[in-house]
This record gives C-alpha cells, structure tokens and sequence, in this order.
C-alpha cells in the first residue's frame, strides 16, 4: 500500500495486522482519485471517517489538500495513522480523532465543514446507510464538497439521502465506490452514471 501520487508519492504506508482492517486496494484507490480529480484539483479540508491506515486522507493531502481530520475508533490504529502521517511528511496539516464515527458527528456537526468527505466503513456495516444520513445532519460538507463512501457491491445504495444526491458510481471486482454531492430539497435525482471496468495498472 502507497501514496499514489502528490508530495508523498511512493511512500509506503503501515497497516495494521490482521483483517480487522481493509484498507482499500491500489488500483481501486487509483480509480477513486481519477474520479475525484475529475471534479477538479483537490483543494481545502478532508475528513476521513473509518480513517483505518489513514491512507485515503494522506492521498489527499498528498494531491494539495490544506487540512485532513481522521476519525478512527481503535487505539492502535491511531498510532498506525500518525505514524503513516510523520513517514510522509504530513502530519502538520492533520489531525487523528481517536472516537467512534458516531460520537465524532454529534460532537463536531455545524462546526468546521470539509470539502471532501471519505466515508469507508466495513463492507458488512449494516449502519451505513444511517451513517451517510447523519454526515448530512451534522451539516458537515461545503456547499460545492463531495461525499465518496465505499462499499461492497452487495450493498446497494439508494441514489438519494436525504440532501445527498448520488452523481457517481463505479465498480472494480468486489470493490464499490459512489460519489454524493448536495443537491436542493426540490431537486429531482439525476440518472445514475454506472460503470464496471478493469481495474488500471499499478506500478510496480
């Protein structure tokens, strides 16, 4: 597992052991950043919720992100995540929330918002749906901010969360991805962009 690209390109990142962990795989993070960056460079403040390595909040930060928050429920994942921030070179522009995802919203909702939200749960949390709800109600994300939340492709999301609207979706073997952004109340959803396709090469 690596940084992709950006400052920190090419640095390993740690994992912890065992599979109590999922940390997402290269290529599929490398498609996710492709999308990403469709929307334009990445720019201004990143929270990485189910932080796990911290590796989707450093990519960003590496890629031009000012400022990323990770919230990670288990203690020596924490470490694992300032650890993998001092190897890059980051950690000055991070900071690690040691505390559920729950309690992290209901603290900090309606005050600082971000403009890329990462949401990567475990594949068989049956609180996602919930979650994505509450990540609206804390009123986190910026006017023109993205919500991506991975996932797997048993899990069928809806295109519509309360003010989120699903703009985008992708699928690379058993791994999924979809992008959210703010839409008004009296907005009609958009059809869904729905692709699979080959994963692209990872460096070797």
């Amino acid at each position: 597992m690596r940084v992709i690209t950006g400052t920190a390109k090419g640095h390993r990142l740690k994992a912890p052991e065992g599979l109590g962990t999922r940390p997402m795989l290269d290529r599929v993070k490398e498609a996710l950043f492709s999308v990403i960056e469709g929307y334009g460079p990445i720019r201004g403040r990143v929270l990485d919720l189910y932080a796990g390595t911290g590796s989707l909040g450093i990519e960003c930060l590496s890629r031009g992100a000012s400022w990323a928050d990770f919230v990670e429920h288990k203690a020596h994942v924490c470490r694992i995540i300032r650890e993998n921030l001092e190897h890059t070179r980051l950690a000055d522009r991070a900071r690690v929330f040691h505390m559920p995802v729950e309690r992290f919203l209901r603290i900090h909702g309606h005050r600082e918002k971000y403009d890329i939200i990462i949401m990567d749960p475990p594949y068989a949390d049956p609180a996602i749906e919930a979650t994505i709800c509450a990540v609206d109600d804390a009123n986190l994300l910026t006017d023109a901010g993205i919500l991506v939340v991975g996932h797997s492709p048993r899990v069928e999301l809806s295109d519509r969360y309360q003010r989120f609207r699903r703009r985008k979706f992708r699928r690379l073997g058993d791994s999924c991805f979809s992008i959210y952004e703010l839409a008004p109340d009296d907005a009609a959803p958009d059809s869904n962009e729905t692709h699979q396709f080959a994963a692209p090469p990872t460096d070797r």
